[in-house]
């Protein structure tokens, strides 16, 4: 019997030939990848003397900091230390 490339129905016949795509250039999984890097990511950013800062707010606060950073041209972060900047000018701290 030959075999045909469009022939479905015996696919065990194809099972040894190399399927068309990108080629695998990792030897690890997505998930490892991942990890490797944002611990590279908190490297580059420590070197250039950033820290990381978490907090929550309400979802209106955070929706109007997406269309306020979004009419700047800037992004969310960028605009979040902006204002925190600007907030903490000597000029501005009132205890």
């Amino acid at each position: 019997m030959a075999k045909e490339v469009a022939d479905l129905t015996t696919i065990d016949l194809f099972s040894d030939e190399k399927r068309p795509g990108r080629p695998k250039t990792n030897p690890h999984s997505r998930s490892v990848q991942v990890k490797i890097n944002k611990r590279n990511q908190v490297k580059r950013d420590k070197s250039n003397g950033l820290k990381r800062v978490e907090f929550k707010v309400h979802t209106s606060v955070f929706e109007r900091l997406e269309a306020l950073a979004k009419d700047k041209g800037m992004s969310r972060s960028e605009l979040i230390e902006l204002l925190l900047t600007q907030s903490l000018a000597p000029d501005n701290i009132k205890v």
